[in-house]
């Protein structure tokens, strides 16, 4: 992985406690508005992690596809690129 190892890992983390207060949240059967804006928080923090990954992805990995002067690889790295971004456009 090319993105910030630290940084993602620590928005990881802090995610993961998220998830545990939502757990707490439903267990203790809190108002669902306070449940949906934790929910939302932590969508953001994944959206954000997962804009890094793909940044540094297309910085590093597809940059280096292309600047290897293969055509398979340069093909690869765009498919998954299309790829992803059918599913964030669904």
């Amino acid at each position: 992985m090319k993105a910030d190892r630290e940084i993602t890992l620590k928005k990881l983390k802090t995610v993961r406690g998220q998830i545990a207060g939502l757990i707490k949240m439903v267990e203790d059967d809190r108002y669902c508005v306070d449940i949906s804006n934790q929910l939302m928080a932590s969508i953001g923090i994944l959206k954000n992690i997962n804009r890094d990954v793909l940044d540094a992805h297309l910085k590093h990995c597809v940059a280096e596809a292309f600047a290897s002067g293969e055509k398979m690889d340069r093909v690869q790295k765009v498919d998954e690129i299309v790829k992803i971004i059918d599913k964030l456009t669904k």
